[in-house]
């Protein structure tokens, strides 16, 4: 089934509205959040303190992780989709107050993490659910599309929420403008969660004989499970890896883009114009993963999935040379786009390679361990930055790692003795 088709389904279009509703308002959310952290006139952001930053974000994930598929695979995903947006929103409620009143404590941070731990679980709960409403044939264009287009509404979020912050920031403080942002997120994640009533209870899983009893320590068993089947199905695991690397690779990358438009390409002191211009580089790097979106269905059906994983992270290995040859903003876009459109190829493919082997009694499981690398691979490629980046972002060391780690996973971890090619 083709994008047309799969747009016009009665049961994936449903899921795809509250995808692409939540993703959407999670890029006004971040949009907020970075203004008010990385790109207030009081604040200088420097490579530690966005490690940081990205790192308390995903620290949330990765806790949550190990007892997503315990989650996932004993209640009514539904139901969990409609109970987390609506606890997400209130707890937007509690991040803009504390933005409003400039509060930089432990307790913004505490809501925070609640709310991104919160959101984690959302996004596992669609892509388990994502199998049961697509036939195995469509599900790299269902991949693509749902996660796609998800990543380029963030994207745009992003750029709606920098775009009211500019109309705001003239009539208001700062502090006050980015709490009215994330005002405008909270009624956004109420809408998902009234989405979801779309959804009949058990339409997106589990299966109605599969539902067990959960334990605290069951968590941590399935992970094991989940481990488990990936020994089984090697080229999954590889796939997995491959696209955590790829998304350590380019939270470093996107570090260096950060420091460079704050620090280097804009005046320091007007960090609002440094907002502006990285907000751009993004949009540019949102276009890359929607038209990777198209691509990839079109590069599987002609060279198959593992042959296609390896040529987009083997591109992918060439875009960051563009950025070490000259640190300029044209350079960066063209970084930006590039890694991100080849990225989405490999990420893409890998989630439906992951999804058709893998049985829906196992498959919150592996999406759990899927999580947890992806989520542990940002946050060591967002520090293994952070220890090479001066304070301006002018650096050659960093496109030049993540190329040598691309390169290493496509010579080594998806080389053809051990990735061969099927379709």
């Amino acid at each position: 089934m083709n994008f047309f088709g799969l747009l016009r389904h009665p049961r994936f279009s449903r899921l795809l509205a509250i995808r692409w509703t939540g993703q959407a308002v999670d890029g006004i959310f971040q949009s907020a959040l970075a203004s008010f952290v990385l790109f207030s006139p009081e604040r200088q952001a420097n490579a530690l303190s966005a490690a940081v930053a990205f790192a308390v974000v995903l620290l949330p994930y990765s806790i949550v992780g190990p007892f997503v598929g315990t989650v996932l695979d004993r209640i009514s995903r539904q139901r969990l989709l409609f109970i987390s947006n609506l606890v997400r929103s209130a707890n937007l409620l509690l991040v803009a107050l504390f933005i409003f009143s400039g509060s930089t404590g432990v307790e913004l941070t505490v809501v925070v993490l609640v709310a991104f731990g919160i959101n984690r679980l959302i996004l596992a709960a669609l892509s388990a659910g994502l199998p049961l409403l697509v036939d195995s044939q469509s599900l790299v264009t269902a991949n693509a599309m749902a996660v796609t287009g998800g990543s380029v509404l963030v994207v745009v979020g992003g750029g709606i929420g920098v775009g009211v912050r500019a109309l705001v920031n003239s009539l208001a403080l700062a502090n006050h403008a980015d709490a009215l942002l994330i005002l405008i997120a909270a009624i956004g994640y109420f809408v998902a969660a009234l989405l979801t009533s779309r959804l009949s209870r058990f339409e997106i899983g589990p299966q109605k004989h599969e539902m067990k009893q959960a334990s605290f320590s069951q968590g941590f068993i399935e992970m094991q499970e989940g481990l488990r089947f990936l020994k089984i199905h090697s080229d999954v695991a590889r796939g997995i890896i491959a696209t955590a690397v790829h998304r350590g690779g380019l939270t470093a990358l996107t570090l260096t883009g950060l420091l460079l438009e704050r620090n280097t390409f804009n005046d320091p002191n007007l960090p609002e114009n440094g907002l502006k211009s990285f907000g751009f580089a993004i949009s540019f790097a949102g276009v890359g993963v929607f038209l990777g979106a198209f691509l990839a269905p079109y590069g599987v059906s002609k060279v198959g999935r593992h042959r296609w994983i390896r040529y987009g992270i083997f591109a992918s290995a060439l875009s960051p040379l563009v950025l070490a040859a000259a640190h300029t903003q044209v350079t960066l876009i063209i970084t930006a786009f590039l890694v991100s459109f080849f990225g989405q190829n490999v990420k893409v493919t890998s989630d439906a390679l992951a999804q058709s082997r893998i049985d829906d009694y196992y498959r919150g499981r592996v999406f759990a361990v899927y999580d947890v690398l992806v989520n542990g691979a940002i946050v060591s490629g967002g520090l293994l930055a952070a220890l090479l980046l001066p304070t301006s972002g002018l650096s050659t060391a960093v496109p030049l790692c993540v190329c040598a780690a691309y390169a290493l996973v496509g010579l080594r971890l998806l080389r053809t003795s051990v990735f061969p090619p099927v379709q």
